[in-house]
């Protein structure tokens, strides 16, 4: 059974009638067909007049989505089954927030790399809500490394509320693991994409999401903090959390234009949660692509140039 975010109420509406009129048809044998298509076109408009004005708010919504798919589904789409999770950082343990492997796109190996949340109550516990701890970080960088060492290129799926702050990831190291994993990156000589497919939050993001090229997908946000916590800092409050979303530019059409990203990969229609194989396609077709145009380039050049973009980034008086 579908979920629908408040702003989708008029289409779930919309597909209950259409619902209900085809039930009416297959029961009293009524030819209901006209009626159908005309509640067809009318949910394809009222579709697009939603989706073609969503709110940073919105976004931050769909982008939390319960049907969305997560890193695992993306993985397993795009290498056909192939994928070959691989383990634990050879330190602490194996973080469960963090998974990765290699898998072959188009009979290509490449080693992929992502945040995973869960699908139920009981496997988002198991994945501690996609928020690593520092062996999750520890474990993707042993992973970039093997990746390097064997020439594979990297792609890492982002989608966390940020990294744990518990505790006992602070006793770790969880703040050096991040910034390990973004000075190790730097210097990765294979071709590194790294992909936003749902929450792109702190450190948490940046801790596998340093690259050659830094995607996101439409109905997504990449931010240094949330806009609730955002709105608990300012406002004392979470009630300006739409609020806070505007203010933060965090959307891909905003981090496109301040140039923080480098591309943005469009959802079908509704969203990805409701188009899942079309929106795998369109991932597995521009990874393709961004390897096809990364591969030709030397390495000492494809590092310089990732030090270089992320140089670059922000606005500041000398």
């Amino acid at each position: 059974m579908s979920t629908y975010l408040d702003f989708e109420e008029p289409i779930k509406a919309l597909e209950e009638q259409i619902a209900q009129t085809n039930e009416i048809g297959e029961t009293t044998g009524v030819d209901m067909t006209d009626t159908i298509k005309v509640l067809q076109d009318k949910l394809s408009a009222v579709t697009k007049e939603i989706f073609s004005g969503l709110t940073p708010w919105q976004r931050v919504q769909l982008s939390r989505h319960p049907d969305r798919p997560y890193t695992l589904a993306y993985i397993n789409a795009i290498t056909d089954g192939t994928f070959q999770e691989l383990h634990g950082d050879r330190s602490v343990k194996d973080d469960k927030a963090m998974v990765g492997g290699f898998g072959l796109v188009d009979g290509r190996s490449v080693m992929f790399i992502g945040q995973q949340k869960g699908i139920n109550t009981k496997m988002r516990q198991y994945r501690n809500f996609g928020m690593a701890n520092p062996e999750g970080y520890r474990k993707a960088l042993r992973l970039m490394k093997l990746a390097e060492k064997f020439n594979k290129p990297i792609v890492t799926f982002i989608d966390t509320p940020g990294a744990f702050p518990g505790l006992e990831a602070e006793e770790r190291g969880q703040g050096e693991a991040i910034a390990r994993n973004i000075y190790e990156m730097m210097k990765l000589t294979v071709p590194v994409i790294c992909i936003i497919i749902g929450e792109g939050a702190s450190g948490g993001a940046l801790g596998i999401g340093v690259g050659d090229k830094v995607v996101m997908l439409e109905n997504t946000w990449y931010s240094v903090i949330s806009p609730e916590s955002c709105s608990s800092i300012l406002w004392r409050s979470w009630e300006f959390k739409e609020k806070a979303a505007e203010a933060l530019k965090l959307t891909s059409t905003d981090m496109k234009r301040l140039k923080l990203v480098d591309d943005v990969i469009n959802e079908p229609l509704a969203g990805a949660h409701r188009h899942q194989e079309e929106m795998f396609m369109s991932v597995k077709e521009k990874i393709k692509g961004y390897l096809s145009e990364l591969d030709p380039q030397e390495p000492k050049k494809r590092i310089n140039d990732r030090i270089e973009k992320f140089n670059s980034m922000g606005v500041w008086n000398g």
